[in-house]
């Protein structure tokens, strides 16, 4: 797909399918206006016959428009008084959708000229791009049948007022390369765990490592693993015949010697709880718990793509969670990395075991910053459904830089509190700390688990769990992070 900004009347450019914003009450927009004036009145005529109400993601072609344009689509705003960024985002999801459906080879959208409150020029051009190519990802399924056929559709104008175009190319140059990265993380997420497992991820890495020169990737196997001692990883794996692996990549887009940001991806390819099981239904879903993984790779990806001037780590420690005779039980104690040991109450609290390795393993990079990023409870998703993920940090100042990066990208984050009162609750009587506390506060009290690790550190955590994908009918990766990550790393201080 290939993505173009272009200034000008919408009346004077031609394409194979122009698309403009019709509000509720037939309030034309100015590309609309445009356009009517060069087909004779045929959108005042279509808006007077009441054929079109305006309403927002309803769409409508006008196939014989006269004028430079071979179609025309209408694609409702809703009302002008109440136009937000998401009724603007739903517009666009729609004309996309109608698009992939149609014969148009080509389209320009003005919809990035209407006046939506936190979209300048470059957002505009960047959330379109990436609204445009979510809509038209495709689910690398298996099934035998025969694929739908791919939409015609292969090359997009973004429509923009001529003093914002250069803003607006940048926006498509990020646009693109998040789209890649989310595109990837939705690859690996999507796969089964018998498909995407820790060797899979790690062949992933070298093969991004191929295609971008600045990413470098290092992984290291059980033995390694077990030489460094990383206890609380390995606890995880006993009762899997899959191997672990630490996966270690790095991005360099810059050559200045500059301290890393380091991005630490939870990729448990597969959770079944262990012997503390879980229930059988939704457990096929339990694939995306490596979706913290999935979105390092999808930043770093879209850091390369895009040629960011930076410096960043991604350390994914990856393997699965299962119940055999060696596996570990409630009431184990092991050592972790950092020397501590852990009473594990609860085997399926495991995310949080295998984070605090990663986490102390990240200190030999001598990060500038830290955040992790995991499926980490299912008392997050009940804390904040599927609209924020869960945002925890002792630093002010870098938990409002992630919170303004996830308000800008809409891919929004809420803080949660972080207190000493909460990490009372993991004391233990027979080890340094226990992996869980109470019901009470779980993303909290999870959150204050790995906070135990990051002494000195410069840290936060995204708790992604109700994020990261849906279920149901929906069920699949979102690609949610990744533009949140991005966006920080290209404008953090």
């Amino acid at each position: 797909m290939q993505f173009h900004a272009t200034g000008g009347p919408a009346g004077r450019q031609r394409t194979a399918c122009a698309v403009v914003g019709i509000h509720e009450r037939g309030r034309m927009t100015a590309p609309a206006r445009e356009l009517d004036g060069r087909s004779g009145g045929l959108i005042g005529r279509v808006l007077r016959r009441g054929d079109f109400s305006g309403k927002a993601g309803e769409v409508l072609p006008l196939l014989g428009a006269t004028g430079p344009a071979e179609r025309v689509l209408l694609v409702g705003l809703g009302p002008a008084d109440k136009f937000t960024r998401k009724a603007w985002r739903s517009a666009v999801v729609a004309a996309t959708q109608w698009l992939a459906r149609s014969g148009a080879r080509a389209a320009i959208l003005y919809l990035a000229r209407e006046p939506v409150s936190g979209l300048d020029s470059y957002y505009a051009a960047r959330l379109t791009v990436e609204s445009v190519a979510g809509t038209l990802y495709r689910i690398p399924d298996l099934k035998t049948s025969r694929k739908p056929p791919q939409p015609r559709l292969a090359r997009v104008g973004i429509g923009i007022a001529g003093a914002g175009l250069a803003e607006a190319r940048r926006g498509i140059r990020d646009g693109a390369g998040i789209a890649a990265g989310a595109a990837l993380m939705r690859d690996l997420a999507n796969l089964p765990a018998n498909v995407c497992t820790p060797a899979y991820l790690a062949a992933t890495a070298r093969r991004l490592a191929r295609e971008h020169r600045s990413i470098r990737v290092r992984v290291l196997d059980r033995a390694a693993l077990r030489r460094l001692g990383m206890g609380a990883l390995l606890s995880v794996t006993r009762g899997s015949d899959v191997p672990p692996r630490l996966i270690v990549l790095e991005y360099r887009g810059t050559r200045r010697r500059t301290a890393p940001v380091a991005l630490v991806g939870k990729g448990i390819t597969f959770d079944s709880g262990g012997i503390s099981l879980k229930q059988p239904a939704g457990m096929d879903e339990m694939k995306f718990d490596m979706s913290g993984a999935a979105s390092v790779f999808g930043t770093l990806k879209a850091l390369a793509t895009i040629g960011a001037a930076d410096h960043v780590v991604g350390i994914v420690p990856a393997c699965e969670n299962l119940p055999d005779g060696r596996a570990t039980k409630p009431g184990d104690i092991v050592r972790s990395l950092a020397g501590r040991t852990i009473e594990v109450l609860n085997t399926d609290a495991e995310g949080r075991l295998i984070l605090c390795d990663a986490l102390t393993y990240a200190r030999r990079f001598r990060p500038r910053a830290v955040v992790d990023v995991a499926t980490l409870t299912g008392a997050c998703v009940i804390a904040l459904g599927a609209h924020y993920c869960g945002l925890f940090s002792p630093d002010d100042k870098l938990a409002a830089a992630l919170v303004a990066a996830g308000e800008r990208a809409d891919d929004r984050a809420w803080r949660m509190p972080l207190a000493e009162e909460y990490a009372e609750l993991l004391k233990s009587n027979f080890a340094d700390l226990a992996n869980v506390a109470g019901r009470d506060a779980g993303a909290v009290t999870a959150a204050c688990f790995l906070w135990k690790f990051t002494d000195g550190l410069r840290w936060a955590h995204l708790d992604i769990a109700g994020t990261a994908y849906l279920s149901g009918k929906q069920k699949g990766s979102t690609g949610r992070t990744v533009p949140l990550l991005v966006d920080w790393l290209l404008h953090k201080d």
